[in-house]
């Protein structure tokens, strides 16, 4: 929250925080002064709904509309008692926190989200698999989830988008791994991409998810943790062999096989000279495949391997491969109906494999008729160096809020 607040700080936005802590509160302010920027402060405690309509109130009164609403704020820790039937109280402030917040949040803002507003939830990768002895946290999240899909297809006019991290150095992890709850190195043996992130991976990625970029990933999960997700089997999986490059770093795109080859290269350089980070950073290669687009019914997976092959032999490191496929046609042949699943496990299976090298897989399910343009944004996000952590995930853009 904190990484992702300097981020929306340093790109000229007024920044709300607020926390129950308030020295934490107050000392982030005095570090975003000296950085040349401030934030607007509030103590809020968010497990308390009234608090939470008192907070709104107050911001709104002061600072007026909203265009972006980040529900970031979790609780970890509580709810293990309630299984048992001996719950102390943390049980009901954990639902508090991870479910019941944002919702109150979005329900008070309401009035005042600007046209266009977008709402990120945070929600974990615990909301996609359970997570033992951690008694409500996985529920609260698979509960949060499916709530940004809820608030998607009951608000199609904003952009609502859910981010579920992976493991990441908070200080709500460092904790967790301080008081022995958390291995690392088991930890990081379950992640492809070989690191548990950092916050500012996160930030990135916020960032993303309030841009005007992010509209067509609306109603949908980004999950950004690495590959874990995706990834099973008994084996660890071996740390990554290479320190990943600077955000910064530039986007050099490379089009493979993709329907009209001039446009679309020109229309990635294009974007990727707009968004040039600093001089002298290295260049992080991107590969466009577009083969598995004009593969015949029942063909997909044969495209699919033919493009990650050709992608390895050109790269050996700290590179990544976006797949641009066709979106899963609605009637095939039974003896065909199981390609695209295939292909889309056989992305999980090269991220898993590939991972400790840096190299990084993803794919687009492109409907027919969508804009390459309307996808720029998103392909330099998700094919770029602010987006290394992120590999092994199918997106859909273009599907909107009422496509499952």
């Amino acid at each position: 929250g904190l990484a992702a607040a300097h981020k929306f700080a340093e790109a000229g936005a007024t920044t709300v925080i607020c926390g129950r802590d308030q020295d934490k509160l107050d000392e982030a302010c005095k570090e975003a002064e000296t950085r040349g920027y401030r934030f607007v402060a509030y103590p809020v405690d968010l497990a308390d709904m009234h608090d939470v309509d008192r907070f709104v109130h107050v911001l709104l009164e002061k600072h007026g509309g909203v265009d972006f609403l980040i529900n970031n704020a979790g609780l970890s820790a509580g709810g293990a008692e309630a299984t048992s039937g001996h719950d102390d109280g943390t049980a009901a402030r954990l639902l508090a926190l991870n479910l019941a917040a944002p919702a109150r949040m979005v329900q008070a803002c309401a009035p005042r989200l600007r046209p266009g507003a977008h709402i990120v939830n945070v929600a974990s990768g615990a909301g996609l698999r359970a997570i033992p002895w951690r008694g409500l946290y996985s529920p609260s999240k698979a509960g949060l989830i499916a709530q940004g899909r809820a608030l998607a297809q009951a608000r199609p006019d904003w952009t609502v988008t859910t981010l579920a991290p992976g493991f990441v150095r908070t200080e709500l992890v460092q904790r967790l791994i301080d008081g022995g709850r958390l291995n690392p190195a088991q930890a990081v043996s379950k992640i492809p991409m070989g690191r548990m992130a950092e916050p500012e991976d996160m930030a990135e990625a916020l960032c993303f998810l309030a841009s005007a970029g992010a509209r067509v990933l609306t109603g949908q999960l980004l999950v950004l943790d690495g590959g874990s997700s995706v990834c099973g089997g008994s084996q660890p999986l071996p740390p990554c062999a290479h320190p990943p490059l600077p955000f910064e770093a530039p986007l050099l795109p490379r089009c493979e096989a993709v329907r009209e080859p001039a446009a679309w290269q020109a229309a990635l350089d294009g974007w990727a000279r707009s968004h040039a980070g600093s001089p002298g950073n290295p260049g992080y290669p991107a590969v466009i495949d577009g083969r598995a687009l004009d593969a015949p019914p029942g063909a997909q997976l044969d495209a699919v391997l033919a493009a990650a092959r050709c992608f390895r032999a050109r790269h050996a490191a700290l590179a990544s491969l976006t797949l641009l496929l066709p979106r899963p046609a609605a009637q095939l042949p039974w003896a065909l109906g199981g390609d695209a699943e295939a292909a889309r496990m056989l992305v999980a299976t090269l991220a898993a494999e590939w991972g400790a090298h840096g190299l990084r897989i993803n794919a687009l399910e492109l409907p027919p008729g969508l804009a390459p343009d309307s996808c720029l944004p998103l392909i330099g996000y998700l094919a770029g160096a602010r987006a290394q952590f992120l590999t092994g995930q199918v997106l859909r853009p273009g599907a909107g809020a009422a496509e499952p």
